[in-house]
């Protein structure tokens, strides 16, 4: 056949190959078989497709997820809406409540043009409906059951976020917690934490830590400059007893659905990475206190981390390895981690790694650095038949882009999606009716008065004064103690009560020792961010 000659075509009767259905596929993919959540209907080609509907597995909800967008583009109302849906299915959630308005996940929601509209866009059957709500405020500063941690369980590394040490004042203030661990000298509250770094830089307690390194007077001068900074922004309130228990964050009601505790941060925005470390806190202690589950037919708490990029702003490499470490290794603890931010850039990409369910709300790209932003965020995804670009700067609110891991873990197809509307109050209730609620909550008698038990500040205090009111020795000879006699029955009993006695030479430690000897049956274990439950 000569070259310029047509090739013949396909026989006139030959089948035609149908075309690949992007709609069909997409909708495939979130058409699963076990319980699942509904997030909304797809949409192609600016229309929205009630057949097609949008879910995540619920089994899948504990491979941790990311809800990310600009401002004002919908993430409240996603975490209202997937907060709601996994309390109907007996699953307790965790929100932190940033603005102060997911106090209304609590009472119904308004029927209105909008929500009817938006309801019969997406196929949603909406019916105003409340749910089980606890509130919490940290330190007490707001609307909310007080959430406190003891500078003991906080643990030197968190600490040492708040409060801004580098690397070589972070070690020191563990060498702090350690001395004050081995010692049982308990750290409730900052007083307790600045008395004992004071006693170790002093003439008397630095001979304590000589073995060990020592705290030098430089590190020591910072630390206590820190804390004395950070208490005067009104920290105090944070860290003391009754000390919050974070098993109470996964109850269930009496009619079965998960309680949604809320913690309400209002009221310290203004002091972002102290809410950041406290809600890492709250993580570590879940997943230091829970036992293994393994892949659960439904998670135990679905922990929703609001702000997320306060946590990993200026990190030390080994702070970040510890949020990667709780973050991969808590699934099997039957905790799914959300994290709520801007751009998935804001997440590290060891982080980022964990996250298999993805709620991508609109992005801006006004300057160089949100396309660059907005370029990132587009390699994050699966290859799909979108061009995310455009999408991504054109959704509007209440609309996302969606992939999940589907019930064999394998990742979903990108689908536009314009979002449910949640069926509570989408917006805060009154403050007095919230107030009412607090109080009458079981949990407020247990939290809410601030306990000052006896501790290291009160036992180094006493110990000073009763070392200052002691009169001197005239004779340095007589100080010297006589030859011990033969071993008697029960000395060795002694001996072990009195193991402070034996390893603090100091004046002042001598006379501590006897008081905080009862202590010393207390097993400290400390997990990976340095945090610790006190056993007896």
């Amino acid at each position: 056949m000569n070259a310029s000659e047509p090739s013949p075509g396909p026989p006139a009767d030959a089948p035609t190959a149908p075309r690949p259905d992007p709609v069909a596929k997409i909708a495939a993919g979130y058409a699963f078989s076990g319980p699942s959540l509904d997030l909304g209907a797809l949409l192609w080609e600016g229309k929205c497709l009630p057949d097609a509907q949008i879910r995540v597995p619920l089994p899948m909800l504990n491979r941790h997820g990311l809800v990310a967008g600009a401002t004002g583009t919908g993430k409240t109302k996603t975490l209202q809406l997937v907060a709601e849906q996994l309390s109907a299915q007996g699953v307790p959630v965790f929100l932190a409540d940033i603005k102060g308005d997911l106090s209304g996940i609590s009472v119904p929601g308004v029927p209105g043009d909008r929500v009817r509209t938006r309801s019969s866009e997406v196929g949603q059957d909406w019916t105003a409906s409340a749910f089980p709500a606890e509130f919490y405020a940290l330190g007490g500063l707001g609307h909310g059951v007080p959430v406190r941690a003891t500078v003991t369980s906080f643990g030197p590394v968190l600490l040492s976020k708040v409060l801004g040490l580098n690397q070589t004042q972070e070690q020191s203030l563990g060498l702090v917690f350690h001395y004050a661990d081995q010692k049982g000298l308990e750290l409730y509250d900052l007083k307790d934490l600045r008395a004992v770094v004071a006693f170790l830089a002093s003439d008397e307690g630095r001979p304590e830590l000589k073995a060990l390194g020592g705290l030098s007077p430089a590190t020591a001068g910072v630390i206590l400059r820190s804390l004395t900074a950070f208490e005067a922004q009104g920290a105090s309130g944070f860290f003391g007893e009754p000390e919050f228990r974070t098993a109470e964050l996964l109850r269930t009601a009496s009619d079965g659905r998960g309680v949604v505790s809320v913690l309400e941060l209002a009221a310290v925005q203004d002091r972002p990475q102290l809410f950041s470390t406290f809600l890492m806190w709250l993580l570590a202690d879940l997943f230091h206190d829970l036992p293994e589950v393994g892949d659960a037919e439904k998670p135990k708490l679905v922990f929703f981390f609001d702000e997320a990029h306060l946590l990993f702003h200026d990190a030390s490499k080994a702070f970040l390895d510890s949020v990667t470490q709780t973050v991969r290794l808590i699934r099997s603890k039957g905790v799914g981690v959300f994290f709520v931010t801007q751009t998935p850039k804001d997440v590290p990409s060891d982080v980022l790694a964990q996250l298999g369910n993805r709620v991508q709300h609109a992005l801006r790209a006004f300057t160089p650095d949100d396309q660059k932003a907005l370029r990132a965020t587009v390699q994050t995804f699966p290859h799909s038949p979108y061009d995310l670009e455009e999408l991504l700067t054109g959704l509007g609110t209440g609309e996302a882009v969606v992939t999940v891991l589907s019930e064999n873990g394998a990742p979903t197809p990108v689908a536009a999606t314009r979002l449910r509307a949640p069926e509570s109050l989408m917006g805060p209730v009154d403050p007095a009716a919230l107030d009412g609620a607090v109080k009458g909550s079981p949990l407020y008698e247990r939290y809410a008065q601030a306990v000052d038990r006896e501790s290291a500040y009160e036992k180094l205090t006493a110990a000073a004064a009763r070392s200052a009111q002691a009169p001197a020795p005239e004779n340095p000879a007589a100080e010297k103690p006589a030859a011990e006699p033969e071993a008697r029955p029960g000395r060795a009993a002694h001996e072990e009560r009195s193991v402070v006695e034996q390893v603090v030479s100091s004046g002042v430690f001598k006379s501590l020792a006897r008081s905080v000897g009862t202590q010393l049956g207390r097993e400290i274990t400390r997990s990976l961010f340095g945090t610790a439950r006190r056993r007896r």
